[in-house]
């Protein structure tokens, strides 16, 4: 077996032979053929798994999550905002993504044993797998459902309802073959068919010693149901009324499992423990889900899309997306969020602070259409040890202008200076006195 390897986002993978680090890694000819191949067949419906170097290198898209191929390569791409190479910013970096996927997906982990302590030097996909079985256990100790299911077969004697229609048809010597139908109380029912089937999976999966026996203990109790044999339709047929109530823990770790409700991952054709998310989008969700938190209701509205660019022939062209419109009493902010790493100390009209001009010519896009070129805009990146505190203001006029303000992850809040007032002031982070938001960059 491969030992695995570690690495952040946009490393540089190559089948030379390279000192280990979370920037580049070796890996074998085999894997790096099947990366490519992959993210050709990925490139056709708009994603971008790798980017292609040289024959013999490549580098990794802003991905973040596992990926394992099928010589058994599995890689880990930690997020790129991560300070140091040693083993504790490894750890730091995989409890910030965890954090930021419980989150978005509205997960609930349990991580307070020693155990789950210890589990955090495993990669996110094994984490996944045993939040997964550690729920399932509860459930299986607590009692799995049972439902009663009509089922039509052929005896020698009657139970339940003979079916007369069936039974008329009967051929030839065959009249003493009753058709009987009758309805069975048993757990084949879409949930515990979904269960089984996550369970079969994390059987085949996963590594770690501790799961594996869990797993193979949990699968004897679930052996008498069938695995799901369609899991989109058992998933709509999931309920979720008070009977159900306890199996609601359990349900979107199942989920990412059977990767059926993980909108912001890819899964390829290989289906081996693959879990990888988009930064970009997981980012932006989890900027969404923590200003919701705190602000007050109905004051953010995600993924405005009413306006255009420019109009050609009575036909409106170039939809504009911003991430978040915030309304601040009678004001709106247009809000965008973006996944890189700025420094506050370049600070030279040639240095830009590692800004994007494209960046700001689309913020400009938005101001036009959505505040008709008199507002405030808000840029948001994330914290980082050289982005602490809000950029001065950028003016694009008189009227029109923007706040680029860092993102604390860990504590899920924006970094606000008092100037900017409001809302914002009133319901997330402005500074207090006696309050450091310096504590806990992005990783």
């Amino acid at each position: 077996m491969n030992a695995p390897i570690t690495v952040c986002e946009f490393a540089k993978l190559t089948t030379e032979i390279v000192a280990r680090s979370l920037d580049e890694a070796t890996i074998s000819t085999t894997a790096f053929d099947w990366l490519c191949k992959e993210s050709s067949r990925l490139r056709s419906s708009g994603a971008s798994l790798v980017q292609l170097g040289s024959r013999r290198s490549l580098r990794l898209d802003n991905y973040v999550g596992v990926i394992e191929t099928p010589c058994g390569t599995r890689i880990e791409i930690l997020p790129k905002h991560v300070d140091g190479t040693d083993d504790i910013a490894i750890t730091s970096a995989r409890l910030l993504l965890r954090k930021m996927l419980a989150v978005c997906m509205n997960l609930a982990p349990r991580e307070s044993s020693l155990t789950s302590i210890q589990a955090f030097d495993a990669p996110i996909n094994e984490w996944v797998m045993q939040q997964f079985l550690d729920h399932l256990d509860r459930l299986v100790k607590r009692g799995l459902c049972f439902d009663y299911r009509s089922v039509k077969e052929q005896q020698r004697f009657l139970r339940g309802r003979l079916d007369v229609t069936r039974q008329i048809r009967q051929p030839p010597g065959r009249q003493h073959i009753l058709n009987i139908e009758h309805d069975v109380f048993d757990p084949d029912r879409a949930e515990n068919r979904l269960l089984r089937s996550a369970l079969d999976r994390v059987c085949r999966m996963t590594r770690d010693a501790a799961s594996w026996r869990l797993a193979h203990e949990l699968a004897v109790y679930l052996s008498p149901i069938p695995g799901s044999a369609n899991i989109a339709a058992d998933f709509r047929g999931w309920r979720d009324d008070r009977l159900m109530a306890h199996y609601r823990p359990v349900r979107p770790w199942c989920s990412l499992i059977l990767n059926e409700q993980s909108p912001h991952s890819i899964v390829g054709d290989w289906h081996g423990p693959s879990l990888l998310f988009p930064m970009e989008r997981l980012f932006e969700r989890y900027v969404e889900v923590c200003l919701r938190r705190k602000l007050p209701l109905n004051a953010l509205k995600a993924q405005a899309s009413s306006e255009y660019l420019c109009t050609h022939q009575n036909e409106r062209w170039f939809q504009l997306k911003p991430d978040f419109l915030a309304r601040d009493g009678e004001v709106n902010w247009v809000v965008d969020t973006k996944w890189k790493r700025i420094d506050s100390s370049l600070m030279s009209s040639a240095a830009k602070y590692n800004l994007s001009q494209s960046d700001f010519y689309q913020l400009f896009a938005y101001g036009q259409r959505y505040l008709a070129a008199a507002g405030r805009m808000m840029l948001i990146y994330p914290m980082t040890a050289n982005f602490r505190e809000p950029l001065p203001v950028f003016d694009y006029s008189d009227s029109l202008e923007l706040w680029v303000v860092p993102f604390n992850l860990e504590a899920g809040e924006l970094v606000l200076s008092e100037r900017i007032g409001g809302v914002w002031d009133l319901t997330i982070a402005a500074n207090e006195p006696g309050r450091n938001h310096t504590n806990g960059g992005a990783g």
